[in-house]
């Protein structure tokens, strides 16, 4: 039937076949790692990116939480001025409303002593009239 010669001949064909087959897959083999090689290179791109972004952020946040603390005890430091100045102008409030009352009352005093003064004092001042009597003769 087949002789040696012809088994080998289809032997060797087959073999060039698988060959052929292996050399095919292997540059698929290797054209798919390069790709995935790319794609690794491109997520390790992005993730430092993103590292970069997640420190950067990172930073922005402590200045601006910095910031808000800074603001937060320039307004406490205003504040406690504008409580302090408060309770200064409440203090000179009460203090002139205490020296209006004082005033009104030397002013009642002194009408009062005026009053009575402009009738008691005239008299002290002046003698009595003398009464003159005109008789006919």
């Amino acid at each position: 039937m087949f002789t040696q010669s012809s088994k080998v001949a289809v032997l060797e064909s087959k073999l060039n076949i698988y060959e052929d087959l292996s050399k095919e897959m292997l540059a698929k083999l290797e054209a798919a790692v390069d790709k995935m090689s790319e794609g690794n290179n491109r997520i390790a791109q992005i993730l430092t990116k993103h590292d970069e972004r997640i420190d950067q952020s990172i930073k922005t946040d402590a200045i601006i939480i910095k910031m808000v603390d800074e603001i937060k005890l320039t307004e406490e430091k205003t504040h406690t001025i504008i409580h302090e100045r408060i309770d200064s102008l409440q203090l000179e409030i009460k203090n002139l409303l205490k020296f209006r009352w004082q005033i009104s009352g030397v002013l009642i005093l002194a009408l009062s002593v005026f009053t009575v003064g402009s009738h008691l004092i005239p008299q002290f001042l002046t003698s009595e009239p003398q009464r003159v009597i005109i008789n006919k003769q």
